[in-house]
Parts: C-alpha cells; structure tokens; sequence
C-alpha cells in the first residue's frame, strides 16, 4: 500500500509564511553588512561550494538548525544566542521558510526570511563569494 500525503510541501511553506517575516530581495540587501542583523546560510555544504557563498553570512545547515539554536544542545552555536535578527535563507527560499519558522517557534526572535532566497541574492546583484568547487572545463 502506497503512502497518502495529507499535506503538501507546499502547503507546509504556505502556513510557514502566514506565521513568519519574509523580506523582499531588496529588503534583504539593504541588511547584509549590519551588526545588529545575522544572515543565515541553510543550503547544504555542497550547493555553497557550487553556487558561492554570501560573504559574511553564517553556514548552519538545515539538518542542525534546531541543535545548533537550542542552548541546552551539545550542539548548541553561540551565533544563535546574539541578541540580532536572524535572516535566513536557501537556494529558493522555501527551506528557508520553514527553518525561519521552526527557529521562531523555539523563540529565537526576531526572525525572517528571504523570499526567493540565494538565487534572487544572485539575481539582483548582491554580493557572492566563490565557492571552493574545482571548475570543470569544458
């Protein structure tokens, strides 16, 4: 028997907005280089080797997210107990929308995301770092 799906990814991220602060990309590039503001990076280590990276932002991918904000956590970063806001982004910014959800939801505050995420970053011009990945030629 197959499984029956009763809530669509889509549906997830939907809800995830209702509940959340999403920044425009233009919103989002006025923030980057602030001290009072944390951009954070959830794409998996292997799309910022391939794709680059947003200089200073901090790396926690998705999988560690909860760990890594939880004070109680072995795992726990000392970049999530800053008193700043926390924008988080992905490749897309559907990912992005649940983790700023689920950080939200343990209290971290404030938190937003990008709508649009790395690729709209890319798009309209912000700054990107290369990534470490050896260029193949063709």
């Amino acid at each position: 028997m197959t499984q029956t799906i009763t809530t669509s990814s889509k549906a997830l991220v939907e809800a995830a907005e209702r509940e959340i602060e999403t920044l425009t990309i233009e919103d989002a590039l006025k923030l980057h280089g602030r001290d009072d503001v944390v951009l954070v990076d959830i794409r998996d280590p292997r799309e910022l080797s391939r794709d680059g990276k947003v200089p200073g932002a901090f790396h926690c991918p998705r999988g560690m997210l909860e760990f890594w904000i939880d004070p109680e956590s072995v795992y726990h970063k000392p970049q999530f107990a800053q008193d700043k806001k926390f924008v988080f982004f992905c490749a897309g910014g559907l990912r992005s929308a649940l983790a700023a959800q689920a950080a939200q939801r343990m209290g971290l505050k404030p938190v937003a995301h990008i709508r649009g995420g790395f690729g709209a970053w890319k798009k309209a011009g912000g700054p990107v770092e290369p990534g470490d990945a050896p260029k193949v030629k063709a």
